[in-house]
């Protein structure tokens, strides 16, 4: 079967386009910006609390004895929020030295020195990371 000169145009012209259209969405994912999910703008506490007053106070209509009220709120769940921080963290320590005494338990005096070292490595990166 004879193909006419312009079916076979017709072909071109579609490998062609579809060309470009591949060409394209290559050269979007190539160049296309990421999407981070971490926020660069980060607000202090400070400023946070400033917002969410501003923002319950227009919202809300509280008198100046509601904000007064709100404020002693706040103050007493932060010192409650600080208290439960310290004490996590106390209870995280002491069971992070249990998890090393209960190793360093089972290593006998030859491989002691080597967990040691690779604590200490850990522990570097750990600080180096929360620096970041």
């Amino acid at each position: 079967m004879k193909r006419s000169n312009f079916t076979i145009a017709l072909y071109l012209f579609l490998i062609f386009a579809s060309g470009i259209l591949v060409g394209a969405f290559g050269f979007r994912l190539y160049t296309g910006t990421p999407v981070s999910a971490k926020t660069s703008t980060t607000v202090s506490p400070d400023e946070w609390r400033r917002q969410y007053f501003s923002e319950m106070e227009s919202r809300l209509k509280l008198t100046p004895e509601q904000i007064g009220k709100l404020n002693v709120i706040f103050d007493d769940t932060r010192a409650h929020h600080r208290q439960a921080h310290a004490t996590l963290d106390e209870s995280l320590k002491q069971i992070k030295a249990r998890h090393i005494e209960e190793v360093r338990a089972i290593l006998t005096p030859q491989q002691r020195p080597e967990y040691e070292k690779l604590r200490a490595e850990r522990d570097a990166r750990a600080k180096a990371a929360e620096k970041k």
